[in-house]
């Protein structure tokens, strides 16, 4: 599990409730909750935090995947 560094974590903030980031394990969790009133995770792949909100991560994904293998067809 990479860990994140302090000084990052520092400037680093919840792009949903603006509030600071802590770091368990390969997440990153904001201090605050949202607006259902649990506190949002965000996760770390290959060390890179993924702050996107969660509706726009599970887009991010699937358009991801979409777009990775696909090849433009030869004529």
């Amino acid at each position: 599990m990479p860990k994140i560094s302090p000084e990052l974590l520092s400037v680093l903030r919840c792009p949903v409730t603006g509030s600071h980031l802590i770091q368990e394990d390969d997440e990153l969790v904001s201090t605050a909750a949202g607006d259902t009133g649990v506190k949002l995770r965000y996760p770390i792949e290959d060390g890179i935090p993924l702050l996107l909100p969660p509706e726009l991560r599970l887009a991010a994904t699937a358009a991801g995947s979409d777009q990775h293998d696909s090849r433009p067809s030869e004529a």
